[in-house]
């Protein structure tokens, strides 16, 4: 059965090897691949606070995170503009049921 570690023990781990200096030393003490250590230090390396985001989130740095929220942002600001669009042309339409003086 594969081992599941939180994002916590992660970082633990991470933070220990490099006050330590010796990621293999610790990957034995704490029961775990050196692979997977390895992998750890260098994900923390890359994507910091952003590191380990749990099952099915992508990894993504600040500055990709701030792009995604702003492209998600766009995307809504364009939905609600062709929703506004259209409800202007079908009230603006006239249906013939209005009277003229």
């Amino acid at each position: 059965m594969r081992k599941k570690f939180d994002k916590e023990f992660k970082k633990k781990a991470v933070e220990l090897s490099h006050a330590r200096g010796n990621a293999s030393e610790i990957a034995d003490e704490l029961g775990i691949d050196r692979a997977l250590l390895y992998r750890w230090r260098k994900e923390f390396s890359q994507y910091k606070d952003n590191s380990f985001p749990g099952y099915g989130n992508p990894k993504m740095t600040d500055l990709e995170r701030e792009n995604a929220r702003l492209q998600k942002e766009l995307r809504e600001a364009r939905m609600e503009r062709d929703i506004l669009k259209k409800a202007i042309s079908i009230f603006s339409v006239n249906d013939g049921k209005s009277t003229s003086l």
